[in-house]
């Protein structure tokens, strides 16, 4: 004898979506999200300086990174160190494709002034309008 539920009357049938595998989903996505990100940040490792700001703007969210780590070592679009010269080369470079062009300053906390402000003069003397140095948030 088969045991059927009998509806009681006016009730409607219930339909139900199991959510465990959308939020195992949800978290896998999230996990590799958090794992990830920092590794997609520039490969050069800087401490940065504590400071407050505001958020800084960036046109589409691509602002171009200069990064200046402990040992003085410069890049600008990836890991390969640059000199001063080769610097203002590429910043002129890009400056030809977009003359509006922003900037970002990743210097590390522990470099002495003098090489942050090398940099600064660079950027002044390829006239970039667009330049903010960044710190870590508190």
């Amino acid at each position: 004898m088969s045991l059927k539920r009998r509806r009681v009357r006016g009730e409607k049938p219930k339909a139900t979506v199991d959510m465990t595998s959308l939020i195992d989903l949800t978290f896998l996505l999230l996990v590799t999200f958090i794992v990830t990100l920092p590794a997609l940040e520039l490969g050069v490792t800087v401490q940065l300086p504590q400071g407050k700001t505001n958020k800084l703007p960036s046109k589409d969210n691509k602002a171009n990174t200069i990064t200046i780590d402990d040992k003085n070592n410069i890049t600008f679009h990836g890991d390969k160190p640059l000199t001063l010269d080769e610097l203002r080369e590429e910043l002129e470079r890009s400056l030809k494709e977009d003359p509006d062009l922003p900037v970002l300053i990743r210097g590390d906390e522990r470099l002495n002034y003098g090489s942050i402000m090398d940099v600064v003069k660079i950027l002044n003397a390829c006239k970039v309008s667009k330049m903010a140095l960044v710190t870590k948030g508190d």
